[in-house]
Formats: structure tokens, sequence, C-alpha cells
């Protein structure tokens, strides 16, 4: 029987990248209050606090119960135990083109762990037999960029919003295995 990609559980030197657990709510439910000014409205809280805690907690309970497929991991710092934003795997609407992201509190900024955990995950893609992957990243978002540069990405020449917000890009990465 093949084994649940949900499960997984994947380490670096550094973290730990595990499967969400509803107690992580608060530590993204912080991500949205860090997220800059320039990211669109509907991914930054509302004008009522929206998405709550509670809600975040629904949308992990949510994800638990959809499809079997490789999708969002808890970052956590090995030294700490603490919980420090995600990273995994996301899919387009139609559910065939897989895309990773990540996002970590601002304070572990700056340490390279956005490329340590991209790169676990990358392999982890791998794996599964996922041959491509996509990333969205802001043009003004200078430091994912980088991370995603140092993690094998390239742009494609795509702009997949331009807005008052600036100009979403498109870039992909093969993956040999």
């Amino acid at each position: 029987m093949p084994v649940d990609p949900r499960a997984t559980t994947l380490t670096t030197d550094r973290l730990v990248l595990r499967p969400q657990r509803v107690q992580d709510a608060a530590v993204f439910h912080r991500l949205w209050t860090e997220r800059d000014e320039r990211v669109p409205a509907h991914r930054r809280l509302d004008a009522d606090g929206h998405p709550t805690e509670a809600e975040i907690v629904d949308d992990i309970r949510q994800r638990r119960r959809g499809p079997a497929r490789l999708g969002l991991l808890t970052v956590v710092q090995k030294e700490s135990g603490e919980p420090i934003g995600y990273c995994g795997v996301v899919w387009d609407a139609e559910g065939d083109r897989p895309e990773l992201a990540f996002e970590l509190l601002r304070s572990t900024h700056n340490r390279g762990y956005a490329t340590e955990a991209g790169g676990a995950v990358i392999g982890w893609a791998g794996d599964a037999g996922i041959a491509r992957l996509w990333a969205s990243v802001w043009d003004w978002n200078i430091a994912s960029r980088r991370a995603l540069e140092k993690l094998g990405f390239v742009e494609t020449g795509t702009v997949i919003a331009e807005n008052a917000h600036g100009r979403s890009l498109m870039t992909m990465r093969e993956i040999s295995r």
C-alpha cells in the first residue's frame, strides 16, 4: 500500500519539515500579520482580522481530508523545536501544476532556511515522480527570488498578474531523478 505523502517528515541539517498540525495555526496566523503591504489584499488579514486562527485550524483540518498528495509542511527549527513557517507543494486549480511555496517568519529571514527547506521539498517532489516544479514570486520580493534562483528555478518570462502590487512572475525548475 502506498504511503500517504501527507504523512512525510523531511529533515535537513537545521530543520524538520513535518505535516501541519492544528497547533501550528498561531504561527500561520502570525505569517498573515507579517505580510508585506504590497501583497494583494486577499493574502493579508482583512479589516475584521480574517482569517482568524480558528479559520486557519479549519483549513488545516480540511487539507488533511483532501486528496493524498504532496502538500504544505510546517517548517520547524531543529534546535528550538519551534515552528517558523511552511514549505511544500501547492497545486493549481486544475491540480496538474505543482508549485513550490514557502513562507517563514520575518525573525528567521536571511539565514538560508527557505533555501534549505526548498531543497528538501524538491527532493521529496522528485521522489514522488514530479518532473517539474513551478513557483510564482512578486518582482519586488528580491529575497524569495534569490532563494528560488539558488534552488535552480529560472524565470519563464510569464507574468501571472500585473497590478498596483507589482508583477507576479512564474519560475520553473526541472527535477531530474
